[in-house]
């Protein structure tokens, strides 16, 4: 079936690239046609690294649903981080997966790492040290002291360690008292969630089974 190409504009800028779409058109019109464009064109650029994509939609205004039917066709294509979608009712909403900041060192007794957003600390927590983040905490070493995730009202917080033997757990408002047994669990990165007002614990490798929007691998 013969698409126009007319539509979709696919321009390459400095960190990522930029669709513009039509705001003239018919709505599935313009839908028809970027999946068009992301099944046979630009392969090169579609099917490499991971790519941020701004979406400008000019005058057209949409609502949630065709906002999420746009959405929904860029994220077949894995590579694709979905950055901001920019219309006159979404000014430069970001879409994407908040970035992981990154820092490494040891926490050592009395001392706090604080961070706003999604943290990977490389080291270890030692007991009487905090590691607080309003996203998501990931220890990618021993976490011995205290750690808070979630902290100003994201209850969907995870924290997660190679070596799980805290303190103090907590994740949004939920205070975690860890049992006596922590030193003796089985060895193997985990992570702590909240499920229906408990916190939870369980092996890194289920992390799937929250839902969230994971980039999850299957193999060949």
């Amino acid at each position: 079936m013969a698409v126009k190409s007319n539509h979709v504009t696919i321009k390459g800028i400095k960190d990522g690239l930029v669709f513009l779409l039509d705001d003239q058109c018919e709505f599935e019109d313009l839908l028809g046609e970027l999946r068009f464009k992301l099944e046979h064109s630009h392969q090169n650029i579609l099917t490499g690294p991971i790519i941020h994509v701004d979406i400008k939609l000019g005058s057209r205004e949409v609502t949630e649903e065709q906002k999420e039917s746009i959405l929904e066709i860029l994220k077949q294509k894995g590579n694709l981080l979905i950055r901001s979608v920019e219309s006159p009712g979404l000014s430069a909403v970001v879409q994407g997966k908040p970035p992981i900041h990154t820092v490494t060192g040891i926490i050592r007794s009395g001392q706090v790492l604080h961070h706003n957003g999604n943290l990977l600390f490389l080291g270890d927590v030692n007991p009487g040290g905090i590691i607080t983040c309003t996203g998501d905490i990931y220890v990618l070493g021993a976490l011995r002291g205290m750690a808070h995730a979630g902290m100003e009202g994201n209850s969907e917080a995870i924290i997660a360690a190679s070596y799980f033997a805290p303190t103090q757990l907590r994740i949004f408002e939920m205070i975690s008292r860890p049992p006596d047994e922590w030193e003796t669990r089985e060895f193997g990165m985990e992570f702590a969630y909240l499920k229906d007002g408990a916190m939870q614990i369980d092996k890194m490798s289920n992390i799937v089974r929250l839902g969230r929007d994971f980039n999850v691998f299957k193999g060949v």
